[in-house]
């Protein structure tokens, strides 16, 4: 996470038995609030393997405490979602029962042990995929391309926002960990029209970016390109494509429009809850 520390007051805990170390907790704080850090996309307390419950719930009930001595507010813990299922970051009893759920995140995801179906208008899309001269290219080159070609003007011109990695940064975390992070792009003509970042961890993809130029929209560039990494992933045999939240500042919370792509993409729904711990009223 060094590559954007400057972004967040940095709260990250070790957790030691003596001179073992049992867990670690990524966080930061701000107005004296501790969050499980919010330059993560999900995460919580890491635990070293084969501890059991109980000396799971000890650590939390030890991390509460010292967020006591420090005289911390709350704490803000966004476990992760059920599908990553991972040994290591198991949720807690205590801190569940000690919580209280402040918001509920809408997570897309397609179960490839699943009958997921994805809807035949995109299909017949992805069908022309070699007839109509496409061609999907993927190295880490193609961030660059991708960055600087599609992703950065589009959400400015489209939502007046960034992403939220800078070039330099999303090519610093690829150097680190290629297998974990590729980016394909999809090209016609030598056009670049649309492009997904994608981030591995075991068994689960996400789609971290996925964006098309004016045109690629036109051509429905990005939905054929989806739809390839679906199938894609699938032969791999992993179990989940992830394609995020859904979730947005609307009444209604999140976004009918891409609650409806990501479902005729075979998506279903799966939640979220962020959770609030009260330490010191």
């Amino acid at each position: 996470m060094e590559y954007h520390q400057d972004r967040f007051d940095d709260f990250s805990l070790l957790i030691f038995d003596n001179n073992k170390l049992l867990a670690v907790f990524p966080a930061n704080m701000s107005n004296d609030v501790v969050y499980s850090h919010q330059g993560l996309t999900y995460g919580g307390l890491i635990f070293k393997r084969d501890l059991d419950t109980n000396q799971k719930d000890e650590i939390c009930a030890e991390v509460i405490h010292y967020l006591k001595t420090q005289k911390v507010k709350s704490l803000i813990v966004k476990p992760l979602p059920e599908f990553y299922n991972s040994k290591t970051e198991e949720v807690s009893n205590f801190w569940q029962s000690h919580s209280n759920v402040i918001k509920q995140h809408l997570i897309l995801a397609i179960d490839y042990n699943s009958d997921f179906k994805i809807h035949k208008t995109k299909l017949k899309r992805f069908n022309k995929l070699k007839s109509n001269g496409f061609i999907i290219k993927e190295n880490p080159e193609e961030l660059r391309v991708f960055w600087n070609e599609i992703l950065v003007n589009r959400l400015n011109d489209k939502h007046n926002a960034k992403p939220v990695h800078s070039l330099t940064e999303i090519e610093y975390l690829n150097s680190k960990f290629k297998q974990e992070i590729r980016q394909y792009n999809i090209y016609r003509d030598d056009e670049v029209l649309a492009g997904i970042t994608i981030f591995k961890k075991g068994d689960v993809v996400k789609s971290q970016y996925g964006m098309a130029s004016t045109i690629g929209e036109k051509l429905n560039a990005l939905d054929i390109l989806f739809v390839y990494l679906i199938y894609l992933f699938q032969d791999e045999g992993l179990n989940y494509f992830s394609m995020g939240t859904v979730n947005d500042n609307s009444e209604r919370g999140y976004s009918e429009g891409m609650l409806k792509q990501k479902q005729e993409l075979g998506c279903r729904i799966f939640t979220q809850d962020i959770w609030k711990i009260d330490i010191n009223d």
